[in-house]
C-alpha cells in the first residue's frame, strides 16, 4: 500500500524536522519601522493584566517584505510599549502576514495574533511607501522619502509578550488557564536610513489602531535586519482577566463568546 500522507510519522521524520528547523540560515527583511507617542490612556487600555505601561506610551508598526526563494513573504506587527515585572518590551495587537504558513507556528506555538493580511513596502528611488491592510482597509500607512544613511545599531535583544489560550468548547471562556510567553528576539541589522514622512492611521472595525493615535512621531526608518526567536511560558495568567481582552484575536468579537448550535452534541 502507498504510504498515507496522513498517517504517524516516525520518530527519525519528527526528528530530522526538529534539527532541520533548528539550523535555519539567517533570513533578511527589508522593512519600515515607525515609533511614536499616543496617548497614554489608550496604550493602557489595550494591556491585559499583568502587562503594564511602560514609562513612555510608544506604539511601534513594523512592515516587512521577505525575499523567501519561491515564497515571498509580507509582515507585519502593530504593538504597544509595555512591562511585566523587571521586563520591559512590546505587546503585538495585530501581526498580518501573507500566507498562511507564516501564521500556524507563531500562533499555535507562541501565540502570536497573528492573521492574513496584506503587506506592502515599496520603494521607487527616494520614494517609500509602506501599508498594512485587511478587509480592503489600509489601517496603518507608512508615506515619505529616504533623507539619509544611519549607522547600523549593535545587535539587540529585543523581548514581545503573548497570551496564548484557546477558547472553551462549550464557549464559556477558556479551556484551562491561558499562558504569559515571553517571546526573546536576537536581532542584526545590517543597513539602515531614515525616512522623513507621516503616519497614516485608518478606521477599521476589524483592526481598530486609529485609537493609538500619532501624537509624536519618534522613529520612522527603513532598514534590513534578521531575527531569530526563542520562547519561554513565564507564569499561568487569570483567565478571568484575560477574558475581557480576548476579542483582540479575532475579527468578529462575539466570537469568542458564541457557545455550540443549539441542539449540538
Amino acid at each position: 500500500m502507498a504510504r498515507v500522507r496522513y498517517g504517524a510519522r516516525t520518530e527519525a521524520e519528527i526528528s530530522a524536522a526538529r534539527t532541520a528547523g533548528s539550523r535555519l540560515p539567517d533570513i533578511w527583511s527589508t522593512g519600515v519601522v515607525a515609533v511614536w507617542e499616543s496617548d497614554p490612556d489608550a496604550v493602557a487600555a489595550v494591556l491585559p493584566p499583568p502587562l503594564v505601561p511602560t514609562g513612555r506610551p510608544l506604539v511601534r508598526a513594523t512592515i516587512s517584505r521577505v525575499e523567501l526563494t519561491g515564497y515571498p513573504l509580507g509582515a507585519g506587527s502593530v504593538a504597544v510599549a509595555a512591562a511585566h515585572r523587571a521586563t520591559e518590551g512590546w505587546y503585538p495587537l495585530v501581526m498580518p502576514m501573507t500566507h498562511e504558513r507564516a501564521l500556524t507556528g507563531g500562533r499555535e506555538v507562541f501565540g502570536e495574533p497573528k492573521k492574513l493580511g496584506e503587506v506592502t513596502v515599496e520603494r521607487d528611488g527616494p520614494v517609500v511607501r509602506a501599508a498594512l491592510a485587511r478587509h480592503g482597509i489600509a489601517f496603518v500607512e507608512v508615506r515619505g522619502e529616504v533623507s539619509g544613511p544611519l549607522p547600523a545599531p549593535e545587535p539587540v535583544r529585543k523581548t514581545d509578550f503573548y497570551f496564548k489560550f484557546l477558547p472553551a468548547v462549550d464557549g464559556s471562556g477558556f479551556d484551562g488557564d491561558p499562558v504569559l510567553v515571553h517571546c526573546l528576539r536576537q536581532e542584526k541589522v545590517r543597513t539602515l536610513e531614515r525616512i522623513t514622512g507621516e503616519v497614516v492611521l485608518r478606521e477599521s472595525a476589524y483592526d481598530p489602531v486609529a485609537d493609538l493615535p500619532v501624537r509624536t512621531l519618534v522613529e520612522l526608518t527603513l532598514g534590513e535586519k534578521t531575527t531569530d526567536q526563542q520562547g519561554r511560558v513565564v507564569e499561568r495568567v487569570s483567565a478571568r482577566d484575560l477574558l475581557p481582552y480576548a476579542h483582540q484575536r479575532y475579527d468578529d468579537p462575539q466570537q469568542l463568546l458564541d457557545g455550540p448550535p443549539e441542539g449540538s452534541a
